[in-house]
């Protein structure tokens, strides 16, 4: 297993990293395209549909994602499609997290589906912009939702339950806890800190995410860095909801040794258009 897990790693970061750096914003849309529509197939499968329709599913994220990419959306301001799809993400998460593993089924398929797939969608876009507005602000949203998992897990680890009584939500996920996700956020905190100060010092042609926020206030920069890093949490205990309903430990097996696609970018899918919606808020 260990041994897998390395071995789709590496030829993970091997497709990825050219694909991040490449000067052209062309090739990550196009990986990412593949990417959300593989994860609109896991979604249609966790949502009982198998084979031909499932497919479906797929064809119809993709070409959701190219229409957008065909309208020159990924280039696009679009403020109001950003603060709409971070208020739904922001009340779905809370809906369903109250709601817990035995209200998903209670929603109809077709919704599900549905609002998956835009979900999979708003995903691509925001990614897409993000790589367009530049790399450095691409990677330091990418990096808040690393730092906030390897933060919570290892914060979770040595101090899970020491602090708190109750665990974040033991029916949907028993191994996180709330000093976890204060430990992420913690680590979020400090990583924007440290990215602040090295784009000052590099003189980083385009600001990341953090230098932004920290340029319109510092008291901004910490409440959404918490906020993002809460989200990216919301967004994790969504798709374990949505296991654990559908009887499954993971999403698929596309990715030997880590599960499926959605799997690795289920913290992601909210992040990601919530960073959107803050960067329209600063250009304004």
């Amino acid at each position: 297993m260990l041994k897998q897990r390395v071995i789709t790693a590496i030829v993970l970061l091997l497709v990825l990293i050219p694909a991040i750096f490449a000067g052209s914003p062309l090739p990550f849309a196009a990986l990412m395209l593949l990417v959300m529509g593989a994860a609109a197939w896991e979604w249609a499968r966790l949502n009982g549909l198998k084979g031909v329709a499932s497919y479906v599913v797929a064809a119809a994220c993709l070409a959701l994602c190219g229409i957008a990419w065909q309208q020159g959306w990924t280039q696009a301001a679009l403020p109001a499609l950003w603060l709409a799809v971070g208020a739904v993400w922001v009340l779905m998460a809370a809906y369903l997290l109250k709601a817990g593993v035995a209200g998903w089924p209670h929603i109809a398929r077709s919704v599900r589906i549905v609002v998956g797939v835009l979900a999979l969608w708003a995903a691509w876009l925001a990614v897409a912009q993000a790589k367009w507005i530049g790399v450095n602000f691409l990677l330091s949203v990418f990096a808040l939702v690393w730092v906030a998992d390897i933060g919570a897990y290892f914060a979770g680890r040595a101090f899970g339950l020491r602090f708190t009584r109750n665990k974040l939500a033991p029916a949907i996920s028993p191994g996180k806890s709330w000093e976890g996700v204060w430990g992420g956020a913690l680590g979020v905190l400090v990583l924007a800190g440290l990215w602040c100060v090295a784009d000052r010092h590099f003189g980083a042609a385009v600001p990341s995410l953090y230098s932004r926020l920290w340029a319109f206030s510092p008291w901004l920069m910490v409440v959404a860095c918490v906020f993002l890093a809460g989200m990216s949490v919301a967004g994790d205990l969504v798709e374990s909801l949505v296991k654990r309903s559908a009887g499954m430990k993971d999403s698929s097996n596309l990715l030997p040794g880590h599960g499926g696609v959605l799997d690795r970018i289920d913290a992601l899918l909210p992040t990601l258009p919530l960073a959107m919606m803050l960067l329209q808020f600063l250009d304004k």
